[in-house]
């Protein structure tokens, strides 16, 4: 709520929440190390002190960025499955519509959680464990999806499948959409075909 001078008051959730919109707005375009807290609280409208009473640090800040947006995308991930219908190679091939669309935005500069473990190659830290649990959600979902469909080998269809949908993020972080992430989906669906149960013949 804003009173009349124009100052905005907040609840603590609130703010919290504006931070952290903030900060991630600015991590993504600028890099996460190359981003200061004092940017962040003065983009937010807050004070450092205010800052510092919701995020005890600035790993406490980024971990929670990046946490934030592997909620975000779990979330896409499933209304994208979800809305495909109930075909396992359909819902696949959402993701991979999902992954694309994100690539040929304009505000794309490459995949949040990648960009986090190469600034934080740490294990320790927050934003390591949470970009890695991030990957992990996304690689067990594929696989729960790859064990619907009848092959031989669901785990190592579902490893071929996260290694296309890790090179559509870096590829379209390189080249943009019009450069070999456009192809992504074409080779899901050739892996798909390659893996599919063989007609048993007489």
């Amino acid at each position: 709520m804003a009173t009349a001078r124009g100052t905005v008051h907040r609840s603590a959730a609130e703010t919290r929440s504006h931070v952290l919109r903030v900060a991630g707005d600015l991590f993504y375009l600028r890099g996460i190390r190359a981003t200061g807290v004092d940017l962040v609280a003065a983009e937010a409208g807050v004070a450092p002190t205010t800052l510092y009473r919701l995020f005890a640090s600035k790993d406490d800040l980024v971990g929670a960025y990046v946490e934030t947006a592997d909620l975000d995308f779990r979330g896409r991930f499933t209304a994208a499955v979800e809305g495909a219908g109930p075909d396992p190679r359909d819902r696949i091939l959402a993701v991979f519509d999902l992954v694309f669309a994100e690539v040929a935005a304009d505000a794309f500069r490459g995949c949040r959680f990648l960009m986090s473990l190469a600034e934080f190659p740490e294990p320790a830290l927050p934003a390591h464990r949470n970009a890695l649990a991030a990957k992990s959600w996304t690689r067990e979902r594929i696989a729960e999806l790859t064990g619907q469909l009848g092959v031989a080998d669901p785990g190592e269809l579902a490893d071929h499948l996260m290694l296309l949908f890790e090179g559509l993020h870096a590829s379209g972080q390189s080249f943009g959409p019009d450069g070999p992430a456009r192809r992504a989906r074409g080779l899901a669906e050739r892996v798909l075909d390659a893996a599919a149960p063989r007609p048993v013949t007489s």
